[in-house]
């Protein structure tokens, strides 16, 4: 008799239990906790922050919970889930929305932590916060992928926070990418920032299926 497999939806309803039960909330949490707590410098300091410190505070918010990102598709049992009717793009997926409420939050809740009068321009940093989150997915997307650890979390983190510092460094005077606001490197940066986001995005998708098997030369 021939086996009838359920519907994709019946799956990852079944799945949704375990996947909260797995997921790093409390790495999340505090990542996401320390956001608008960094945000919020400019509100005790005596002194009005400016334009560059206060978009720094948020470029750091952002990196700190994109490295807590990194451990989303970490999965002690993804050895024995692997045969499961719920393809590991499905689950990838799945991990991902129910991650998304406690993200916009945290988002949200960082960007008001800043005083009004300092914010800078929300839908540009919010750009760059995106592609910094979508960096650190696709690099774990594409461990997972690639290597047969179920925890790569680890090393993912380590190659964000790696990058991060060291892309500054490195990169030529006609790709500015992290530019004070206002200034006339601002357009041309949030430009690269939305190339960056793209091509993540992208692999991140490629590399989510897992790894079709290896076919051997007749």
């Amino acid at each position: 008799m021939r086996r009838v497999n359920p519907p994709p939806v019946t799956s990852l309803l079944a799945l949704t239990p375990f996947t909260l039960r797995v997921l790093p909330w409390r790495l999340l949490a505090v990542t996401a906790g320390l956001g608008p707590l960094l945000a919020a410098v400019p509100r005790v300091t005596d002194a009005a922050p400016s334009p560059w410190q206060t978009v720094n505070l948020l470029r750091a918010a952002a990196l700190l919970y994109a490295l807590g990102l990194a451990f989303v598709l970490d999965d002690p049992a993804r050895h024995t889930t692997a045969t499961v009717p719920t393809g590991r793009a499905l689950r990838t997926w799945l991990r991902l929305a129910l991650v998304a409420p406690l993200t916009v939050v945290w988002w949200a809740a960082t960007l008001l932590a800043v005083p009004g009068e300092f914010r800078p321009p929300v839908g540009d940093v919010t750009l760059e916060a995106g592609a910094a989150c979508a960096v650190a997915l696709a690099g774990a997307a594409v461990a997972v992928r690639l290597s047969q650890a179920s925890r790569p979390g680890r090393q993912v983190a380590s190659a964000v926070l790696l990058t991060a510092l060291l892309t500054p460094l490195f990169l030529p005077d006609d790709w500015p990418l992290f530019p004070a606001p206002g200034t006339p490197e601002w357009p041309p940066a949030h430009t690269h920032w939305t190339y960056i986001l793209t091509t993540t995005t992208l692999i991140l998708t490629r590399y989510t299926p897992e790894r079709p098997p290896h076919r051997r030369a007749t």
